[in-house]
């Protein structure tokens, strides 16, 4: 038979037991007096129920709100916990004591739910302990990383029935599951003043259903914790699921926004918790103010280096957050007594890409060159790095002629330092070594031109080499975002992991491609290197360099966009730059034979 909502809470109630009386039964199911007493004399009118104790028929009644099973996210990357992300997943952390995800299955399995499911991915062998410590299921996700959360309720899709869904990394001071459950809900706080959460937007005609979400807001109701879904709303959001999950525009959504595309027909209420329930740490600050001892506590080698290198507490380590990530590392900021400093941590498998040594040894080139004023500290095994955190700066501006002016005066200074690497640089061996990637990648290269154009790029280079020109420690990464200037106008070049022996016009090349340089401005450029008009020569020789520097990264570039990338229009810019110079230097070079 059907039941109400209140008449569910009173027969909940009474099968978790202990009630004696009408105000025990009313405290339990978390209803009033008059309440409690009109459910119960309604379920007793249908049998369901007899004095304090559910009757067979009560009990089949109360089944189908059985909660069956949890599902546990903890595949995603954290990245906004950086750099204790870079070391283990966020739901490993301890806080109070106790290992998050612990501290969560322990909760479920307290309310009776025994069937647990570990969805994991960044760093999955680390959850690998709790099939055996608390008998839990784990299932791979194996598009974490490129795609959002949808995909980790994808690969359970077929576990989704009466589920909790929960993520691995929320603490809650109070356990919040329970053993049956009215209906498909959200846990939600409410924010008191203004909030940047998604405040939830309730329907007119439905008490607290879901109607919407608005990304901040006041004085709201907001998303926060774990959620639960009902068979009804399991078996319909699986449906929806699979018909958009290969949509180019899905990847990127969190499993909410699908559900928030169709909230009409997928009925989800809101759950209301008091303050101080449900706790979701976004920052490290957020967890230290929970937890004043979590740093002292915390078994970090990322924390351990920066103490070792700069000489100060972990607690006085604070204002930490990640920065834009780049294509090889992870970057964070954070503060201390003295200043602010960028940790940066190597991303997997750059060990094969970068010689740290040689990089280590550039920046402190460039450092006594006073070149680079943020380099602290690298480890040169490992390729952890200490920088000074510039505030407010700003990058520099190629078109600016002034500014290239100090671009080039800085490539000057560096290809005359007496320093050399171990490490050697050459466009023309980069571009081959992309193109026998791109061969792996396709099989075979049936761009229109391309075989031309890689002649062309064979032939430069052989012209080149016979100038003579000396090699010379090169950045090799030479343009405008990464230069820094800062508040009084000091100019920092920054990013030194391709530093290494080269050609000196191979800067100026880089410079060139990647500032977008007109050819006024090239010439400019180069006028400005030398503090004089460059010989015929020296002309042709440097712009040899901006077309192998073209080509180089226009095999590049198709490499990327063969492995699935998108590297938009500098695939056009790239093979801009390699076509129009490559046979404007051979040109040059057959003028002077």
């Amino acid at each position: 038979m059907s039941i109400t909502e209140n008449e569910f809470k009173v027969l909940a109630a009474l099968n978790g037991g202990n009630v004696a009386s009408q105000r025990d039964l009313a405290a339990a199911a978390g209803v009033s007096l008059g309440t409690a007493n009109r459910s119960h004399r309604a379920l007793a009118e249908a049998s369901l129920v007899a004095g304090f104790e559910l009757t067979e028929a009560g009990r089949a009644t109360l089944e189908p709100y059985k909660v069956e099973n949890a599902i546990i996210m903890a595949a995603g990357l954290s990245s906004r916990f950086a750099p204790i992300s870079y070391e283990k997943p966020k739901g490993l952390l301890k806080v109070r004591g106790e290992v998050l995800v612990e501290r969560q299955i322990k909760q479920l399995q307290e309310a009776g739910i025994t069937d647990i499911t570990v969805v994991v991915g960044y760093k999955k062998e680390y959850f690998f302990y709790l099939e055996d410590a608390f008998g839990v299921s784990i299932v791979v996700n194996p598009e974490y990383a490129s795609r959002n959360n949808n995909s980790t309720l994808k690969v359970v899709e077929h576990r989704l029935g009466n589920t909790y869904v929960c993520s691995s990394d929320d603490y809650f001071t109070r356990n919040p599951f329970e053993p049956y459950v009215w209906k498909a809900y959200y846990a939600a706080a409410y924010a008191e003043g203004p909030t940047r959460e998604w405040c939830i937007k309730t329907s007119t005609r439905a008490r607290d259903r879901i109607a919407g979400v608005t990304v901040g807001g006041a004085d709201a109701w907001y998303m926060i914790g774990h959620v639960y879904f009902d068979r009804t709303f399991s078996r319909r959001f699986a449906e929806i699921l699979d018909d958009e999950y290969d949509l180019p525009q899905t990847a990127d959504k969190l499993w909410e926004e699908i559900y928030l595309d169709h909230a009409r027909e997928l009925d989800m209420r809101m759950r209301r918790y008091e303050p101080g329930v449900i706790f979701e740490f976004d920052s490290l600050d957020e967890v230290r103010a929970f937890d004043p001892h979590f740093l002292e506590n915390l078994d970090s080698e990322v924390f351990d280096n920066i103490t070792r290198t700069l000489g100060c507490a972990k607690s006085e380590i604070h204002d930490v957050y990640p920065l834009k990530q780049g294509l090889t590392n992870l970057s964070c900021h954070f503060r201390t007594s003295d200043g602010e400093y960028v940790y940066r941590h190597p991303g997997i498998g750059t060990e094969n890409l970068v010689d740290r040594a040689a990089e280590v040894k550039a920046q402190e080139a460039a450092r006594e060159l006073g070149l680079d004023s943020t380099f602290i500290f690298e480890d040169p095994t490992r390729g952890w790095k200490v920088s000074r955190f510039i505030p407010r700066c700003r990058h520099l501006d190629p078109h600016d002629d002034a500014q290239l002016a100090r671009a080039m005066r800085t490539a000057a200074r560096l290809h005359a330092a007496d320093v050399s690497v171990e490490r050697a640089f050459d466009f023309y061996a980069e571009g081959k070594r992309y193109e026998s990637l791109l061969l792996l990648a396709r099989g075979s290269i049936d761009v229109p031109g391309y075989h031309e154009m890689a002649a062309d790029a064979q032939r430069v280079k052989e012209l080149a080499d016979a100038d003579g020109a000396p090699a010379c420690l090169t950045h090799n990464d030479f343009f405008h975002l990464n230069f820094l200037i800062d508040g009084d106008d000091g100019l920092s070049l920054i990013d030194w992991e391709y530093a290494g022996m080269a050609d000196y016009a191979s800067d100026f090349g880089t410079f060139t491609v990647c500032c977008e340089l007109t050819d006024e401005e090239a010439h400019r450029a180069l006028a400005h290197y030398f503090g004089r008009t460059p010989t015929p020569a020296e002309v042709r020789h440097n712009f040899a360099y901006v077309a192998l520097a073209g080509w180089c990264w226009y095999v590049w570039a198709l490499v990327k966009e063969a492995e699935g990338d998108f590297v938009g229009e500098w695939l056009y810019i790239y093979y801009n730059y390699a076509k129009r110079y490559l046979g404007e230097v051979l040109r040059l070079y057959e003028e002077a034979a």
